[in-house]
This record gives structure tokens, C-alpha cells and sequence, in this order.
């Protein structure tokens, strides 16, 4: 059954979840990677980061505040690796990424799977204790963590173990039972806001990418409709009051991005078989094509419109907003619509080309513009 939208959340000011790493944090990470800093020490300083980072949350006027993702090097290793069964390590897979009049290859931890996935213990629980901790009341707590198509996409069969998974189906079936065993913990903490990040039904929407799946083995015509199934299984136990986003992202590392391509390969399957309230989409730029994959969006869920860039400092006018917002409700109704950034100011550690002055400005014109569009 479809919840209601309430918005509450998801806000009509909303945003991705990652923001700039201070200074300070990414020295004692450089330090905690090379000896001279214990874990303890290293926990502190993100502690005081995080704290931060809530700060600039509030000053901008968000309702949805999260961690910041400061105690992460990657949006996803950080989170997938602690399951029972994966692997994180180094090796010849590299990612390129274009924009910013630069290109940058990203040569990350590949995880693969090599033995039976289970939930040793929590993963994000204690982040989301010590954020709940330091968010005011009033305030939501937003937990964003990795989708669970993380641990398929880019090595598909050949990632995983087949002494341990000959047969795949096990493999999904054992993988949801880790989220909703996350996702429940999470509700009994006091959590009801969370948003999966997910890079891979929007890398499906680009040609090269699409075809870099067909050489995988895997077939790029069914995988929609396999990891929409994977999500909706994942999060089917979550209370009507736990709102469940997704973010389709198309790369977000130092300012350059590893994707493109319109919405149109995967918009009807992920709308309608997606089990998630929200869906936070890219459209900051060309590269996302135009609005009218907006049209498959039923009634009661809700779309977070990322028109404000979070690759660059440059800060968009309202009108420019306002005017990429019009041409959306041409496909849906702005009742329905949210506003963001298209994606987090730094879903890697490094961060993307702007200051934290110039990220502010950024959320203060979502949060003003969304509070000039919508009076509810």
C-alpha cells in the first residue's frame, strides 16, 4: 500500500547527506591511516566534525540533518565491508570521471563476496546514536547509507563466491535479510529517516556503462527490474513512519562526474516497482536529460528535484531554479516535488571544489526558495 506524502519527511528543502570534511578531520584521518593516531583520537575528531557539520545544517535552516558521512572515506565500502562475507581490497578497477574541466580516475577498494553475508552487528547504529544525540529537538536525524544493488553492480556474478552463492537467488535473499535486520535496529533506535544511495540504476541510463554490463555477463535490460525488486524487499518491513528515500547518483567525486544519460531506460520500473517513498534525482545539468521520465511517478510518492549543483561554486539564481522547476511540473505536480542539491558535497573523503562558506550558500538558497515555492 503507498503512504501518504506528508512531506515530513521528506522536507520541501532536502539534500543528499555528504558535506565537505573540515580540515582538521582530514588531517587526523591522514594521520590515522598512517600510525600516528589511534582510533580513539581519530573518533573525536569526527565527533567534533560532526557536530559541525549539524551546525551548518542548522544555520542553512534544513530540517533533515545527518552526519555528513564524516566518518566515511566512501559513501559505500565504509558501510558494506562491515558485513559478514565481503571483502574490501584494492585492485585494477578504475572509474573515470569527467567535469569540472578536469578528468580524475577513482580507483576505489572493489568489494566482492566470498563467503555467506550476514549482519555481525550494526553498521550504521552507533552513527545514528551519537547523530541523534547532537541534533536539537525539533530536528529529523537522516541516515544515508549505501543501496544494496552496492554489492552487485560492478562485479556482478563474477564478485561473488560461487562455492558460497551457486545459486544467486540465495545470495539476494541472504543480502535483504542483512538491511532488514539494519533497518529494523535503526527503527528501535529512533530512527525514521533514511535514504539509500544508489549510483547504479542511474549508471544504467549511460550507453558506455550499459555496455561495460553487457561485457560483465550481465544483462542491462533485466537489471532494473532485479534491483528494484532487491530494494523493495529490503526495506518492505519498515514502519509507515519510517520514510525511505533513494538517490540516483551519477558519480560525485572531486567535482567530476561517471555518468550520463536521460532517466528513460529505467524510469517506468523504478517508479512503479521501486518500494520507496522518495526519489532524489539529479537534474543539475544536461547530463540527466529532460523532465518527462517524470511522468511515470504515481500518486503518493514524491520526487526531491537536485537542481542546485553541488559540484560547483557557482551559485544558480532563483529564477534559473524556479524555471527548471516549471519545466518539471509539466510532468508532475509540484505537489509532489522536494528541492536538493543534485548530489552530496563530498561523497569521497576529498571532497568537491567548493568551500564550506560556498556550501552553505548552496543549502541556504534550498531552503529559501523551497520555503518561497511551497507555503505548506
Amino acid at each position: 500500500m503507498t503512504k501518504t506524502i506528508k512531506f515530513n519527511p521528506p522536507y520541501r528543502a532536502d539534500h543528499v547527506g555528504s558535506l565537505l570534511r573540515p580540515p582538521g578531520l582530514q588531517a587526523a584521518r591522514t594521520a590515522f591511516f598512517s600510525g600516528d593516531i589511534d582510533k580513539d583520537s581519530l573518533t573525536a575528531v569526527e565527533n567534533e566534525a560532526i557536530r559541525h557539520v549539524v551546525d551548518i545544517q542548522q544555520r542553512a535552516g534544513l530540517r533533515a540533518i545527518s552526519d555528513g558521512e564524516q566518518r566515511r572515506t566512501f559513501f559505500h565500502v565504509d558501510f558494506l565491508e562491515q558485513i559478514g562475507g565481503v571483502k574490501a581490497e584494492l585492485a585494477k578497477y578504475e572509474i573515470k570521471f569527467r567535469g569540472g574541466h578536469k578528468d580524475v580516475t577513482l580507483v576505489p577498494p572493489v568489494l566482492t563476496v566470498t563467503g555467506k553475508l550476514v549482519r555481525t552487528h550494526g553498521i550504521a547504529t552507533d552513527d545514528f546514536r551519537f547523530l541523534k544525540s547532537v541534533v536539537p529537538a525539533g530536528l529529523t536525524p537522516k541516515v544515508c547509507i549505501p543501496s544494496p544493488t552496492m554489492l552487485h553492480f560492478r562485479g556482478g556474478r563474477k564478485g561473488i563466491d560461487e562455492a558460497a552463492y551457486p545459486d544467486l537467488d540465495n545470495f539476494f535473499t541472504d543480502l535483504v535479510h542483512v538491511y532488514q535486520q539494519e533497518l529494523a535496529e535503526l527503527y528501535s533506535l529512533g530512527c525514521r529517516y533514511v535514504q539509500l544511495d544508489d549510483t547504479n540504476l542511474a549508471y544504467l541510463c549511460d550507453p558506455a556503462h550499459r555496455q561495460r554490463v553487457t561485457e560483465q555477463g550481465e544483462d542491462p535490460n533485466l537489471l532494473p527490474a532485479l534491483y528494484a525488486k532487491l530494494i523493495s524487499e529490503s526495506v518492505k518491513l519498515c514502519p509507515d513512519d519510517m520514510a525511505i528515500g533513494i538517490h540516483l547518483c551519477r558519480g560525485n567525486h572531486r567535482s567530476a562526474w561517471a555518468a550520463e544519460g536521460g532517466y528513460e531506460p529505467v524510469a517506468d520500473i523504478m517508479f512503479n516497482e521501486c518500494g520507496v517513498d522518495t526519489f532524489f534525482l539529479e537534474y543539475d545539468d544536461a547530463r540527466s536529460g529532460d523532465f518527462s521520465p517524470l511522468r511515470f511517478v504515481p500518486k503518493g510518492k514524491s520526487v526531491v528535484l537536485g537542481v542546485v549543483c553541488s559540484k560547483t561554486p557557482v551559485l544558480e539564481s532563483k529564477d534559473s531554479i524556479r524555471r527548471r522547476i516549471d519545466e518539471a511540473t509539466k510532468y508532475i505536480p509540484l505537489e509532489q516535488c522536494c528541492l536538493s542539491p543534485q548530489c552530496g558535497f563530498a561523497s569521497t573523503h576529498e571532497g568537491n571544489d567548493l568551500s564550506e562558506a560556498e556550501q552553505l550558500a548552496k543549502l541556504q538558497l534550498v531552503v529559501e526558495l523551497a520555503s518561497e515555492i511551497w507555503k505548506d
